[in-house]
């Protein structure tokens, strides 16, 4: 009894305490953290943003900011929503913040011609930056949607090394070079234009 009585204190002192780092009225990056904490009883999702299997469009979350990976990590669509318009402009200045980054590298993604891509294709890439700005080595693809045909890999392989190249190499700040020097950066490109139906041959 004595015991049973103890592990239920534990979990309700667990379930007070503040989860640093996630408020689900804000973003990751909003300060104090401790605001509208968030614990495993609320019943609500204690990220920024979630879906389920039953939602429209990709269903991983899209952070402003990384936490817990120890990477970063991106979403770039072939057509934003008029809300993200403002997400994907090229920043006139030397790139200082994550933000700035994300920025840049959205702006840089031009999606394969209609005619040889895919609605929905998704495609995932894994790769580092140089303090310089460069990208350290050939980007390694870590998810593409299933059984797409290896031609159509190869064309958005080929869109997404074009847009790299034509961002490298990034205008980093001496702070921002030293920050995510050789720290894994993963993007997922999702092509998600009204592309209709593929022509039947």
């Amino acid at each position: 009894m004595l015991r049973t009585a103890c592990l239920l204190a534990s979990a309700l002192a667990i379930a007070a305490t503040p989860s640093l780092g996630r408020d689900r009225n804000g973003p990751l990056n909003s300060a104090p953290y401790s605001q509208n904490p968030c614990s495993f009883l609320d019943g609500v999702p204690c990220t920024p943003t979630f879906c389920g299997v039953f939602n429209e469009g990709p269903c991983v979350p899209d952070l402003p900011f990384p936490y817990g990976s120890g990477d970063l990590r991106l979403t770039i669509e072939s057509e934003p929503k008029a809300a993200d318009a403002a997400r994907y402009q090229r920043p006139d200045h030397d790139l200082n913040t994550l933000g700035d980054l994300y920025a840049m590298l959205r702006s840089c993604w031009t999606p394969p011609q209609r005619d040889a891509a895919r609605e929905g294709m998704q495609m995932s890439v894994r790769f580092a930056f140089k303090r310089s700005g460069d990208v350290i080595a050939k980007p390694v693809v870590t998810y593409a949607t299933p059984d797409t045909p290896n031609e159509v890999k190869d064309v958005y392989r080929d869109a997404i090394d074009a847009a790299l190249s034509r961002c490298a190499p990034l205008p980093l700040t001496k702070g921002l070079g030293n920050a995510i020097a050789g720290k894994p950066i993963n993007i997922r490109y999702v092509d998600n234009r009204a592309l209709g139906e593929p022509v039947k041959q």
